[in-house]
C-alpha cells in the first residue's frame, strides 16, 4: 500500500476565474497535491472549474469527488475526462459516486433508481471508462457493501466515510469497513490508495472544530462521538498531524481531503508532516 502521504483541497465555490486560479495558487503553495470539486447542482460545474485551476497551476493536480455517476453518460463522460486529462497534461484524477441526493435527480429532470440501480450504473460507467481512458485514476467512495466491493475491484483510489459510526473501545466501524474492502479487494488490495475526506477542524487559534457538517450527515452521534470521528480532527497542529499519521499506521489511510476553508490551517498539518 502506498506509504507517501498525499493531502487534497475541496474547492465548493467558484465566483470568478481570477477567484479559483488565486485559490488553486495558494493551495499549491501549502503543498496540497489536489485540488478537487464536487458534483452538486448550485455549486460549480467540475470540468471547467478544474480546466481553469490546471491552467492556473503547474504541479497541482485536479479531481472530481465525486462525480454523480448518475448525470452521465459513459462515452460522454469519456471524452470529457480525457479532454481534461490531456489540458492538465495527465493530472487528473477521476472520482465516481453512486449518487444520493433524490431532489437533485429531480432538479435535473433524470429519474431516482435505486440504491442497487444507481450502483449497478456506477460499475456500468466504470467499466467504460477503464476500457476507453484507462489511464485516468479512477476514485470511488461510499461506504455501503455493494458499492465498497464496486471500488475493490475496479477502482485505484477508494473514498471511505469512516463508516457509520466511531471507535469506542468495542467496535471500530472504519477498521470492519477496511477489512470488508481488503477481502473484497483480494490481490489488489495492496495496490489501493485509501483516502478520507474532513468534514471539520479547527480554525486558526482554536483547537476545537464547528460540527455543523457532520452533524448534517451524522445526525444520531453525539457531539463527544462526532470528535472521535476519523473526519473530525481537533487539537493542537501537532495532536493533528499525529492524528493523520495514526490514520496511516493503523489503517493504511494516506491521502486525506479538506475543505477549502480549512486549507491555511491544515497547511501547517503539511509542514508538520514533512
Amino acid at each position: 500500500m502506498p506509504n507517501d502521504f498525499r493531502f487534497g483541497v475541496s474547492l465548493r465555490t467558484a465566483e470568478s476565474q481570477s477567484q479559483i486560479a488565486d485559490a488553486a495558487r495558494r493551495a499549491e503553495d501549502l503543498g496540497f497535491h489536489v485540488l478537487n470539486v464536487p458534483d452538486h447542482l448550485g455549486a460549480p460545474a467540475p470540468f471547467p472549474t478544474l480546466t481553469a485551476v490546471a491552467t492556473a497551476t503547474s504541479t497541482l493536480r485536479v479531481g472530481t469527488f465525486v462525480l454523480n455517476a448518475g448525470f452521465y453518460k459513459p462515452a460522454l463522460l469519456a471524452r470529457d475526462a480525457t479532454a481534461l486529462r490531456d489540458l492538465s497534461g495527465g493530472r487528473f484524477d477521476l472520482g465516481l459516486g453512486a449518487g444520493y441526493v433524490r431532489e437533485e435527480f429531480d432538479a435535473a429532470e433524470l429519474p431516482f433508481p435505486s440504491a442497487r440501480e444507481r450502483i449497478d450504473y456506477l460499475r456500468h460507467t466504470t467499466e467504460y471508462l477503464r476500457e476507453h481512458a484507462p489511464d485516468i485514476p479512477i476514485l470511488i467512495a461510499g461506504n455501503g457493501d455493494r458499492l465498497l466491493t464496486l471500488a475493490a475491484q475496479t477502482a485505484d483510489i477508494i473514498g471511505l466515510t469512516g463508516g457509520d459510526g466511531v471507535h469506542d473501545g468495542t467496535s471500530d466501524p472504519l477498521a470492519d469497513r477496511i477489512a470488508f474492502l481488503r477481502n473484497a479487494a483480494g490481490d489488489r488490495f495492496d495496490e489501493l490508495e485509501l483516502n478520507i475526506a474532513v468534514t471539520a477542524m479547527p480554525a486558526p487559534g482554536s483547537e476545537m472544530p464547528i460540527l455543523n457538517v457532520p452533524r448534517h450527515f451524522l445526525p444520531g452521534l453525539s457531539d463527544e462521538e462526532l470528535l472521535r470521528h476519523p473526519g473530525v480532527l481537533s487539537g493542537s497542529v501537532s495532536a493533528i498531524a499525529d492524528r493523520i499519521r495514526g490514520l496511516r499506521e493503523k489503517y493504511g489511510i494516506t491521502y486525506i481531503i479538506v475543505q477549502i476553508a480549512h486549507a491555511e490551517a491544515f497547511g501547517k498539518v503539511i509542514a508538520e508532516l514533512r
